[in-house]
């Protein structure tokens, strides 16, 4: 990933690496809500492409 710095070193010692503990609960998170949630369905790959907030284009000329 990167190479560490001994101020990160420090910060490590002194704080805890946050990146890491960040992650864990992310995936913790993550974890928990596949449980609670069902998974979304597929999109069928020659269906129709509707997404929040999507409009069909545009065919009319602009002239």
């Amino acid at each position: 990933m990167f190479q560490e710095t001994p101020i990160y070193s420090r910060l490590v010692a002194e704080r805890g690496d946050i990146p890491i503990q960040v992650r864990h609960e992310a995936e913790r998170i993550h974890r928990d809500l596949a449980h609670v949630l069902p998974p979304l369905p597929a999109p069928h790959p020659s269906g129709p492409h509707n997404t929040p907030g999507s409009r069909a284009p545009d065919t009319a000329l602009h002239i």
